[in-house]
């Protein structure tokens, strides 16, 4: 293999399941773990004569989600019938998108390793209804479940700009971040709301020449391990494959696979459909989707500044590290509590300290967002600046927000309460200085002596101090007071 180089290209393909409330075509109530066809009407179970009707929310909802893709939205587009036999497509055909999408040729840029920007382009994004589910656990049979048909889909094609597994999953990150900040879809992978199919193959260099490997499209994997890993197996199999059959995209097929993941393998389902087996033709039930200036502006009002964005400025508005930027901007409503922590006046390195630390782990042992653990944004500020003042320390500011979400009290009530306010009268801590110089003589000596032993002997004596009085007293106070005195 030294005589064998190769490089990766993965293109995905991303379905987000839009936050409507009802589905694509008809009435019937989107909700998640319902009783097995308890959500279906004629539309969706395909009943002849049944006619569908656009969901608006669902089209602008595509919409703005494609504009955040930097994507173009054409003024003309329309719907296209999907030929292929399933159980759980009643029609036999699904309501999709074809030559006419709603958005197209788009961008996403993502961090890399090496602290640059990649950008991956957007081929297209289209809307479509989802098929419904396949039950496989009652026994020697199968049953299928209507209720997710007709769901509306937002499908998000890439190009095969993408060389490792790593980039892969950086961009679907980013991308379900990007949806929930828009409020287009949940996002949530538990319960289906994201599934992704990576398409993989290699150009290998041997002895001078180039080959091709055959394209795998890895079917519905729902989790971000799932979806990196199946590509470093796929990457693995198809170079040992290409080494022991010297197969290659002319020879063969594109193919589809599953991913098994207690054997962590991918493993054959089909050779892949083209186009035409899928006898794509439009919709005669449904009219185009016609997009004016003003209908295009107002989708336009609705974008945010979008987190990667917000992290970047985070770094540079706002001094905070890589990490904490990016764990702040993970959710927007944390994002927006932050802001509006700092614009009440908390120092955003102390702000940002209290949510990582604290709050967002409450939160999340809650299972609710930040903003609905009790405390305000005041609250945040208020406490921040009790720590920039030096009235409390920051392990004190830690114990009193985790108070604060138990009792719903005040920063301020609750560091008086738990004597937590920090001792800065400098009559006071001289005595309390005094008294630990004559109790650690050895100390002092060890202090004056200089040398490593001076360092430590200082680190020693002003541990006693805020021994002596419980944490409380203020350590810059203190450490001021210990040194003239050493001195």
């Amino acid at each position: 293999m030294s005589n064998v180089d190769y490089k990766i290209l993965v293109g995905l393909e991303i379905h987000v399941q839009l936050c409507t409330r009802t589905k694509m075509f008809c009435g019937c109530a989107l909700s998640f773990a319902e009783e097995p066809n308890s959500r279906v009407c004629p539309v969706c179970l395909g009943m002849p004569g049944s006619l569908p009707v656009m969901n608006k929310q669902a089209v602008e909802f595509a919409m703005l989600a494609g504009l955040a893709l930097n994507c173009q939205i054409p003024a003309f587009t329309k719907w296209d019938r999907k030929s292929y036999y399933y159980p759980d497509l009643p029609k036999n055909y699904q309501i999709s998108q074809y030559d006419l999408p709603l958005a197209l040729n788009g961008y996403i840029e993502i961090p890399t390793k090496d602290g640059t920007m990649k950008k991956i382009r957007i081929r297209r994004a289209h809307l479509q209804e989802d098929a419904g589910k396949n039950l496989h656990t009652a026994g020697n049979f199968s049953q299928v479940d209507l209720n997710r048909a007709g769901t509306p889909l937002l499908e998000i094609v890439t190009e095969p700009d993408m060389n490792s597994a790593a980039e892969v999953r950086g961009l679907a990150e980013e991308l379900q971040r990007i949806v929930r900040y828009l409020g287009v879809s949940e996002a949530d992978m538990q319960k289906g709301h994201m599934r992704f199919e990576p398409n993989v193959n290699l150009i290998i260099t041997r002895a001078g020449q180039q080959f091709k490997t055959p394209i795998v499209e890895v079917k519905n994997l729902n989790s971000f391990r799932a979806l990196e890993n199946s590509i470093d197996y796929e990457i693995s199999r198809q170079l040992d494959q290409f080494l022991e059959t010297g197969e290659t995209m002319e020879m063969g097929n594109k193919s589809t696979r599953g991913w098994d993941d207690v054997k962590e393998a991918t493993v054959l389902q089909r050779e892949k459909e083209e186009a035409h087996d899928y006898r794509y033709f439009p919709d005669p039930d449904l009219v185009p989707v016609e997009v004016n200036e003003q209908w295009l502006n107002e989708i336009k009002s609705r974008l945010c500044e979008l987190p990667l964005s917000r992290r970047l400025r985070y770094i540079k508005e706002y001094g905070l590290s890589e990490y904490d930027a990016g764990v702040l901007t993970n959710e927007r409503a944390t994002a927006d509590f932050f802001e509006e922590a700092v614009k009440k006046g908390g120092e955003p390195k102390r702000v940002c300290n209290l949510l990582t630390q604290v709050g967002l782990k409450l939160a999340n042992a809650r299972g609710c967002n930040i903003t609905e653990l009790g405390p305000n944004a005041c609250d945040i500020a208020q406490l921040a600046k009790m720590v920039q003042n030096s009235e409390i320390s920051a392990t004190a500011a830690n114990s009193i927000l985790e108070e604060m979400v138990k009792t719903g009290k005040g920063p301020r009530e609750l560091a008086q309460q738990l004597n937590l306010i920090q001792k800065s009268d400098v009559g006071e801590l001289d005595k309390i200085v005094d008294e630990v110089l004559k109790d650690n003589l050895q100390a002092v000596e060890d202090f004056k002596a200089g040398g490593k032993k001076s360092g430590k002997a200082r680190g020693f004596l002003l541990g006693q101090v805020m021994q002596k009085t419980k944490g409380r007293a203020n350590p810059k106070v203190a450490a001021e007071i210990l040194d003239k005195k050493l001195a």
